[in-house]
């Protein structure tokens, strides 16, 4: 069983940036390819972000450019830096953890962009 705890979120004005931080536990952790999803009130969970265990990564389109997403596997723990925020961006950020069929799911946490 693995336990994936976020942090970093919060308030931030437009143009700003945040580093989301996500802490693994319980499993072996590189083996495990990353994601950063997000949900928007009235929206469906959407992916922002994706690293593999071998470290390649995919993004939306919408945050091309502006998020990147890292991981330390000495941390275990996956990373995503959102720069120059929108308040199309105001979410609740979820991180996510795959192993073949198996799939893990963070509590969330927070990104409002507002000014």
């Amino acid at each position: 069983q693995v336990q994936l705890v976020e942090s970093g979120g919060g308030l931030v004005q437009p143009g700003g940036s945040l580093r989301l931080s996500c802490a693994a536990s319980g499993g072996i952790f590189r083996f495990y390819s990353m994601g950063w999803y997000r949900q928007a009130p009235g929206k469906q969970r959407e992916l922002v972000a994706a690293i593999t265990n071998g470290g390649s990564t995919d993004y939306a389109d919408s945050v091309k450019g502006r998020f990147i997403i890292s991981r330390d596997n000495a941390k275990n723990t996956v990373y995503l830096q959102t720069n120059s925020l929108k308040p199309e961006d105001t979410a609740v950020y979820y991180c996510n953890a795959k192993l073949g069929v198996t799939t893990y799911w963070g509590q969330g946490t927070r990104v409002t962009v507002s000014s």
